[in-house]
C-alpha cells in the first residue's frame, strides 16, 4: 500500500490545537504534543468550573444574606422559613442583591419573615408497643 501523508487535515487539526493554546506558558504553545495535553486538561477545567461557578454564586449570596439577617437580628434558617411560611417567592441572587443595595427593603422582608405564622403539621399520634411483653 501506499504511505499516506496527513497533509491537509493533520495540519487543520494540529493548527486548531496551537490556536486554541495561545497564551500558554513554555512549550505548552508551541510544540504540539504538550500543547495538546494542555488544552485537554484546560478543557476539563473548563467544564467542571462552570458547574462550580453555580454553586460558588450560591455561597456568596448566601453568605451576603445571611450578614443583612444578622443586621437586622435574624438567622438566616429562620429568614428563609419565615419568607417560606409567608409564601414570598423571591430567590437568593435577588435576595443578596437587595441586601446589599436596599437595605430598608430587606429590613422589611425580614419583618415579614418574623411575622410569618409557621405551618401547619400535620402530626399523627403513634403508639408504640413493646412486642417482648413480660409474663
Amino acid at each position: 500500500m501506499p504511505r499516506v501523508k496527513g497533509g491537509y487535515t493533520t495540519r487543520r487539526r494540529r493548527k486548531a490545537v496551537l490556536t486554541l493554546a495561545k497564551g500558554y506558558y513554555g512549550s505548552k504553545h508551541t510544540l504540539y504534543k504538550t500543547a495538546h495535553e494542555q488544552v485537554m486538561r484546560s478543557l476539563q477545567y473548563a467544564f467542571r468550573d462552570r458547574k462550580q461557578r453555580k454553586r460558588n454564586f450560591r455561597k456568596l449570596w448566601i453568605q451576603r444574606i445571611n450578614a443583612a439577617c444578622q443586621l437586622n437580628g435574624m438567622k438566616y434558617s429562620r429568614f428563609i422559613n419565615g419568607l417560606s411560611n409567608a409564601g414570598v417567592e423571591i430567590n437568593r441572587k435577588m435576595l443578596a442583591e437587595m441586601a446589599v443595595n436596599d437595605q430598608a427593603a430587606f429590613a422589611q422582608l425580614c419583618e415579614v419573615a418574623k411575622n410569618a405564622e409557621p405551618k401547619a403539621k400535620v402530626t399523627e399520634n403513634v403508639v408504640v408497643l413493646n412486642k417482648a411483653s413480660k409474663k
